[in-house]
């Protein structure tokens, strides 16, 4: 069969279980499986797939047709505009969490200052990947409960040859910070904020991901609030530490962190809190 018939197949089939990007999910697909670009898709579309390749795409269409998301599939996903290796082990990296960083440069734009950051829940590490990659001069510390999402990110940081200033520590919230960390210009955290009663409803593609970083269990604020609770006690006098969130809001914390401001994408909706520590 030839390329371009298989790529129409490929997107009849996906549409029938309800993907709305068929096209281009099919596309992503079969150039994954035959390790061509973009451009070779266009000008390779007569030409003849292999078996092999024809074999393996079906395999990758069937996992996709049953909602797996595609970087899952590939083992791939895109972060401010680095490519990180991924898992089912680690939660997929979004465009929305590229907010974060954004708000990062916003407090520290001399990126060549010797900073002390810290994330909680590091997942695949893009966004500790992403500050040692924009400031060259910084020690971040990397935390998370899960040792295979560790695993994912160390092999990141290796290969943004960012290893060497990332410390990774396994641990629950601040049970993995050391008790000689030097104290933080800011700690950042991309927490679980998905209430229970939110997981009934989530589409399929969510719970392929692993659920202790999609909910905690509770109201989707609990976790955000031993966060912010405890930040104090790490920062520099008015370091900052900002947290990611989704509709259940930012939870209310009392001095001497204090909130700085909400932050919002480009379509209005709330996506985070800047909090800094207030010095009494």
């Amino acid at each position: 069969m030839i390329a371009r018939q298989a790529l129409h197949e490929a997107i009849q089939y996906l549409k029938q279980a309800g993907c709305d990007n068929a096209r281009l999910d099919a596309e992503v697909l079969l150039m994954h499986v035959w390790g061509i670009s973009a451009t070779q898709l266009f000008t390779r579309a007569l030409d003849e797939l292999p078996e092999n390749i024809d074999v393996h795409f079906q395999e990758v269409l069937q996992n996709r047709f049953h909602r797996q998301p595609i970087a899952y599939i590939t083992g791939r996903k895109e972060f401010w505009s680095r490519d990180f290796e991924i898992s089912p082990d680690v939660l997929i990296p979004r465009p929305e969490t590229e907010h974060l960083i954004e708000e990062v440069l916003k407090c520290y734009p001399d990126q060549d200052a010797a900073y002390d950051f810290a994330e909680i829940g590091t997942g695949s590490g893009c966004i500790a990947i992403t500050l040692a990659c924009e400031y060259p001069h910084a020690n971040i510390l990397a935390t998370d409960i899960s040792e295979k999402a560790l695993n994912i990110a160390r092999k990141n940081a290796v290969k943004y040859d960012v290893l060497k200033r990332i410390h990774f520590r396994q641990g629950d919230l601040y049970q993995a910070f050391p008790n000689e960390l030097s104290p933080l210009d800011m700690l950042v955290s991309n927490p679980p904020y998905l209430s229970l009663r939110d997981m009934d409803d989530i589409e399929q593609e969510l719970r392929y991901e692993p659920r202790i970083a999609l909910t905690d269990q509770q109201d989707g604020l609990s976790l955000m609030r031993q966060i912010l609770s405890g930040a104090c006690r790490w920062l520099k006098p008015h370091g900052y530490c900002l947290v990611e969130t989704g509709l259940g809001g930012l939870p209310e914390i009392h001095k001497p962190l204090i909130l700085d401001h909400p932050y919002y994408d480009l379509a209005g909706i709330l996506r985070g809190g800047l909090y800094h520590h207030e010095v009494l």
